[in-house]
């Protein structure tokens, strides 16, 4: 007897989530070139299982990464709500951002790669994560907590340059400057 097909739906669903978090994964240990038999492996399928799912490794790159832009989006909203201050939701927000930003190895030379493909990802971070950092920012105005010329899209840009790593430059240099840039933009309430 064959199964009902939201079975199978649901089947497929916890499928495709398994290898997005396998994927994510090892993009974080080994680059967002690694070998698709590695996510495979991590997975528990076939190499054809995510190629089904995933025809390029564009495909996959996106949906891994649209749902961690997906995650901080919402994280900016519940963080207003549950911290003390605008400004502490701005920090934390920022955090998770940096964290985002410095595990994914190799991230910023795929979206620089002039793949057709991965142009959809960098309109995305753009149309959801600067959005959500302005909610922030604007609440922080609000509070007197940061002045309203600090814009969504240049701290997320200097954010963003603060995070390329390199040989003499780590992730816990790049939380340490990011924490800094905050620091010299907040006011005083």
């Amino acid at each position: 007897m064959p199964e009902p097909a939201g079975v199978r739906r649901a089947q497929a669903q916890r499928t495709r989530s398994g290898v997005l978090a396998a994927a994510a994964a090892v993009f974080v240990e080994q680059g967002v070139q690694a070998p698709v038999r590695d996510i495979a492996e991590r997975a528990g399928v076939g190499v054809g299982t995510i190629y089904r799912n995933f025809p390029t490794r564009a495909d996959l790159v996106t949906a891994v990464y649209r749902h961690q832009i997906d995650t901080a989006t919402a994280l900016a909203p519940r963080l207003l709500e549950e911290s003390a201050s605008p400004f502490t939701a701005l920090t934390r927000w920022v955090d998770a951002f940096v964290e985002f930003l410095v595990t994914k190895h190799g991230l910023g030379a795929a979206l620089g790669s002039g793949d057709p493909g991965l142009e959809n990802l960098h309109a995305l971070m753009l149309d959801t994560l600067v959005p959500a950092c302005a909610t922030l920012l604007d609440a922080c105005a609000a509070a007197g907590e940061l002045g309203p010329e600090v814009s969504a899209y240049t701290l997320m840009r200097a954010i963003g340059n603060l995070c390329i790593t390199g040989p003499d430059y780590g992730q816990a240099d790049a939380r340490r400057m990011v924490a800094t840039l905050l620091a010299g933009c907040r006011r005083e309430a």
